[in-house]
């Protein structure tokens, strides 16, 4: 199954951000930016988790610190940097019919918060081609993360804009302690169960104030 899922993403047939423009703007502003989300459930997917992340751009390279509790223990989380859509994360109208229940998918999400960028990775390739890398994102319902990475124009100048998002995914829908089928397949994959893919935690990157900047 692993393979499986290395190949799909390797192909790029999940419909990703796979070749991004470049943009001047985001090549000539080489200044060090630093940028935070609070990371909140999305609605209809019956998550109490709650997160922060916070990201440090200079020129191409990122840095980012997250903090995630609260989410389904034993299981891999998902985790990815969304660029190219509306900068924001979906409201629970955003819903659909997932093999009987109201939920929203992955792909009902990128409607708000746009195609997969940086994947958040442990190790190893960080691009929307690991987008499943099951075994290389943090495992249980609690984590620190922390990595520098290198990113294209187009994302670069997504976070800058504060239209880049942070998504966390993989839900415990049910409340059964584990993925189950109870959302069918994920449309990403359907050798995975839809809860191992839907998102659970979201914020939009917004600039924070400079050290020097006055308070008021």
């Amino acid at each position: 199954m692993r393979k499986a899922i290395s190949s799909l993403a390797a192909a790029g047939v999940l419909g990703l951000s796979m070749g991004v423009p470049t943009t001047a703007a985001a090549a000539s502003d080489s200044g060090s930016h630093s940028f935070r989300a609070s990371l909140t459930p999305i609605p209809t997917n019956n998550v109490t988790g709650s997160g922060t992340a916070t990201v440090s751009l200079s020129g191409h390279k990122v840095t980012v610190r997250m903090t995630v509790k609260g989410l389904l223990a034993g299981v891999p989380h998902a985790a990815h940097i969304h660029v190219d859509g509306m900068g924001m994360c979906p409201t629970a109208a955003a819903a659909t019919n997932l093999n009987g229940h109201i939920a929203i998918s992955t792909t009902d999400g990128m409607k708000s918060y746009g195609m997969i960028g940086p994947s958040l990775t442990t190790s190893g390739d960080t691009s929307p081609a690991s987008a499943l890398a099951v075994t290389r994102f943090p495992v249980g319902s609690s984590y620190q993360y922390s990595r520098t990475i290198t990113v294209n124009n187009d994302v670069a100048s997504n976070i800058r804009a504060g239209k880049a998002v942070i998504v966390v995914h993989g839900i415990d829908y049910d409340g059964s302690g584990k993925f189950t089928n109870v959302l069918g397949p994920s449309e990403l994959d359907p050798k995975l169960p839809q809860v191992a893919t839907a998102p659970a935690l979201c914020g939009t990157l917004k600039a924070m104030p400079s050290k020097g900047a006055a308070t008021g």
